[in-house]
């Protein structure tokens, strides 16, 4: 929730080769505007003062097809110490980390010596899986949100990650049976120095374990709200392949997962020391299926631009009829969809947020739109309930009415709805 005003500096870089395989003639598939970073919140009441704002234009590699945006921001405006985003507040990742833990210690036959390594492991929510289990654990994570987990029993270290950090933890914690990295994977410019930092890390057995937003679900459900600048890369499998070859890393099994709306797990180790299974073949041979990625790409920029035109005629005509419209949820993709559909406080009166969230009492990025208490704002029964977690909204709605909300509820995408 950095203020603009504390933002001193800007290393941010803009992407003229492809970050996988370096391939210069990179292709535009859709840009959606200029982004203000999507964490950086200030406090409701405090006079306005500058904001930046980066453009958020999405590329397509040619060659390894990997699609990715086309500028680097800086990631010390974008991770800031007081970041606010912590994964232990939603019982989805709960569940999906518990069944990560449950999974790969089963797949992989780990020992209660085993070390489990989690990069960008936030408030230790990942690990916490681990360690009940039994395992060593050990976190590396930028922001003050490592506090959170060390304050919990999780080990972890403050930095952010890359070859010397993957070279230097084994030398002093040593080797990893597994390094995870759940949804931030994409996060990091320099993709091959993580890599390289894995390879160090782990064991001659060790797997390394991804989660991601897939490329799949991306187009299929037109999640353009997910394009903003902390997500450098959207993965397809096919890509992911391509990128682990040159590093002697191969996958060895993966699987979709419904995380973020629509994520692909992958496990990757040195070529040659544990078996591929079929699962890996099958999906590559799915992606292939599906026909070029620059068409698939070109029609979910046509539906983009349909989804925008539609959901602003609905809410017009709601907004005609006298309604008063608030939104449920501010996770980062509600800023992109405000942002790129031009939302302000005079459509949307407030976001609610559960209580406890460092983003209560703070303007969305870029707008005037505050962030309230969720059963506050819903206590003055508005008519309408914008859900921007629209890919959770049928685990949202009832809890809703349980919480003695009776108006209508909005889902943005893929369609904007009515329910």
């Amino acid at each position: 929730m950095n203020s603009p005003d504390d933002v001193v500096s800007n290393t941010s870089k803009i992407v003229t080769e492809c970050q996988a395989c370096g391939c210069k003639d990179l292709q535009s598939a859709l840009f959606v505007g200029y982004m203000p970073p999507v964490n950086q919140m200030r406090p409701v009441g405090k006079r306005l003062g500058e904001q930046p704002a980066y453009p958020a234009e999405v590329l397509v590699c040619p060659e390894c097809h990997l699609v990715q945006l086309g500028l680097v921001v800086d990631p010390k405006i974008l991770f800031a110490p007081d970041y606010p985003y912590t994964s232990g507040t939603t019982k989805i990742l709960h569940d999906n980390f518990d069944d990560l833990a449950r999974e790969s210690s089963e797949m992989l036959n780990l020992k209660s010596t085993d070390l489990v390594v989690d990069i960008g492991s936030n408030d230790g929510t990942l690990l916490s899986k681990f360690k009940k289990r039994g395992f060593k654990v050990l976190g590396i994570e930028p922001t003050d949100a490592g506090d959170i987990a060390n304050a919990m029993g999780i080990r972890t270290e403050k930095g952010f990650f890359g070859e010397a950090t993957g070279k230097d933890t084994a030398a002093r914690h040593g080797k990893a049976a597994i390094v995870t990295c759940a949804n931030c994977f994409a996060h990091i410019d320099d993709v091959h120095a993580v890599v390289r930092g894995v390879v160090e890390l782990l064991d001659e057995k060790g797997v390394f374990i991804n989660e991601s937003h897939y490329l799949v679900p991306f187009l299929d459900d037109l999640q353009y709200d997910t394009i903003y600048h902390e997500h450098l890369r959207y993965y397809s499998l096919t890509a992911q392949k391509a990128l682990f070859e040159p590093h002697g890393l191969e996958i060895t099994h993966a699987r979709p997962i419904q995380s973020h709306g629509g994520s692909i797990r992958v496990y990757a180790c040195r070529k040659g020391k544990r078996s591929a299974l079929p699962s890996v073949e099958r999906i590559l041979t799915e992606e292939s299926a599906r026909g070029p990625w620059e068409a698939q790409l070109a029609a979910f920029r046509k539906r983009v631009v349909a989804s925008k035109l539609n959901l602003h005629a609905l809410l017009a005509q709601l907004k005609t009829g006298g309604k008063r419209i608030v939104g449920i949820g501010a996770p980062s993709r509600a800023s992109t969809m405000i942002t790129y559909v031009g939302l302000n406080e005079e459509i949307i009166e407030a976001v609610g947020e559960v209580p406890g969230s460092r983003k209560i009492d703070r303007y969305m990025p870029g707008t005037l739109i505050p962030v309230r208490d969720e059963a506050q704002l819903l206590a003055s029964q508005p008519d309408v309930a914008l859900i921007f977690s629209w890919h959770i909204a049928d685990e949202l709605m009832p809890k809703l009415r349980q919480r003695g909300f009776k108006g209508q509820f909005l889902i943005p995408l893929p369609e904007p709805r009515l329910v």
